[in-house]
């Protein structure tokens, strides 16, 4: 079992985002548990080229402070929504042997679903933690819509097991 931490980045980790309070709150509750129980934790981090914030040598492009990798903690680095896509993860969780995926971050309607989408393809049991993916409104949908759209429908039973913090935190310890 890895934890995966995708796209928390300064630049787009901010009040903006659909219950970014609690979201904040439980990434840091859930990057806690995995460390004390020697889960590996992995960032991934989005980078959309040098005509935008949001890329490498940039401030934005930092994960956000209270999710701060430590030393030893691998960061994977990736151009499209997939965390899959040419970024050496896959092989890397395969040489590793796993084949569960606790996955957390941003956003719920871009990198996490085609992440979560990814990852079942390449058969890996993926787990989605309540309240640990967010996104921000957009022209379709509000925040909270599209968080209950994949969350409890799109995901969950299909390509995930979308599951409690607590029942998260269970299984983590």
């Amino acid at each position: 079992m890895v934890l995966l931490v995708v796209d928390t980045q300064k630049l787009i980790t901010n009040e903006k985002l659909y219950n970014f309070h609690l979201f904040v709150s439980n990434i840091e509750k859930i990057i806690d548990t995995a460390r004390k129980n020697n889960i590996e934790v992995i960032y991934v981090r989005h980078d959309d080229g040098p005509e935008s914030g949001l890329t490498k040598g940039t401030n934005g492009f930092e994960i956000f402070e209270k999710f701060k990798p430590s030393n030893q903690e691998r960061i994977f680095d990736k151009q499209v929504n997939s965390a899959f896509k040419e970024t050496g993860l896959l092989e890397y969780l395969i040489s590793q042997g796993e084949k569960e995926i606790i996955i957390v971050g941003l956003q719920t309607d871009y990198c996490i679903d085609a992440t979560i989408k990814c990852g079942f393809e390449h058969g890996f049991r993926m787990i989605v933690p309540g309240n640990s993916n967010t996104t921000v409104d957009n022209k379709f949908m509000s925040a909270e819509q599209t968080y209950q759209y994949y969350n409890e429908f799109m995901w969950n039973r299909r390509y995930a097991e979308c599951i409690s913090l607590d029942e998260t935190l269970k299984i983590m310890r």
